[in-house]
């Protein structure tokens, strides 16, 4: 919840110019809600796709305060985020409720970009448990084309919010090794699986750098526009 519709001006015009030339790479932005239209029209003819942080899974109907598929699409949107960990938690969304989003997304033509990742720092294991948990609840019934449509984030709830630390690299490295093999014996061949959580301009080299990782979530670090230009342009091996 940052940035006024005004202020995403600012932000989209500071930020385009400085990777109007990166083309080897996908791109996109979630503005909340009241700036997607700024969106809309300041990506207009761009690489850069943007999308929302969230989406209803019904359609339309009496959902007061909700914002359908549908209405994303109208607005150009690309992407649909939903299962952040601060949605799960703050808001007691579960995965039955994620499931219906991604089917929504679908729906409408909307990549689903599913947050799956543990709440606290556990064991290998004892994480794996929790985001392979996610994905079976939040994908059930999926086939492999579907499952291709959808991007995943892996979002550790411990490696979020200000003063939090990016998982360690070998950490990365195995959850998402994981879910690559989990999403392949249901028949997924392209799934794109990103790692989000404390990256910066400091760290994002050597995130994108781990084998497995397919792209980058930013969070805070993405409000200054300069540093998420120069995270956007990292060199990818």
């Amino acid at each position: 919840m940052n940035l006024t519709a005004t202020q995403a001006e600012r932000w989209l015009r500071a930020f385009v110019p400085q990777v109007a030339d990166v083309r080897d790479r996908d791109l996109f932005v979630l503005p909340a809600f009241p700036a997607l239209w700024v969106a809309r029209r300041e990506l207009a003819g761009t690489a850069i796709a943007w999308g929302a942080q969230d989406l209803h899974p019904d359609d339309r109907g009496a959902h007061t305060g909700d914002v359908s598929g549908e209405m994303l699409a109208d607005l150009g949107c690309t992407y649909a985020e939903m299962g952040h960990s601060e949605r799960r938690y703050a808001y007691g969304e579960g995965d039955a409720l994620v499931a219906a989003k991604v089917a929504a997304a679908l729906r409408w033509g909307l990549t689903p970009v599913m947050c799956v990742g543990e709440r606290e720092l556990w064991p290998l294991p004892t994480a794996w448990s929790a985001v392979s948990r996610h994905l079976k609840r939040s994908l059930r019934g999926l086939d492999g084309p579907a499952l291709d449509r959808i991007v995943v984030a892996y979002e550790p709830h411990w490696a979020i919010g200000v003063g939090a630390q990016a998982a360690p690299l070998e950490q990365i490295e195995a959850i998402i090794a994981e879910i690559h093999r989990w999403l392949a014996a249901r028949g997924a061949t392209s799934t794109r699986v990103l790692y989000g959580g404390s990256i910066d301009a400091s760290n994002a080299a050597r995130i994108i750098a781990t084998p497995g990782v397919d792209g980058l979530f930013v969070g805070r670090a993405a409000l200054d526009p300069d540093v998420f230009a120069a995270i956007a342009r990292v060199p990818v091996p």
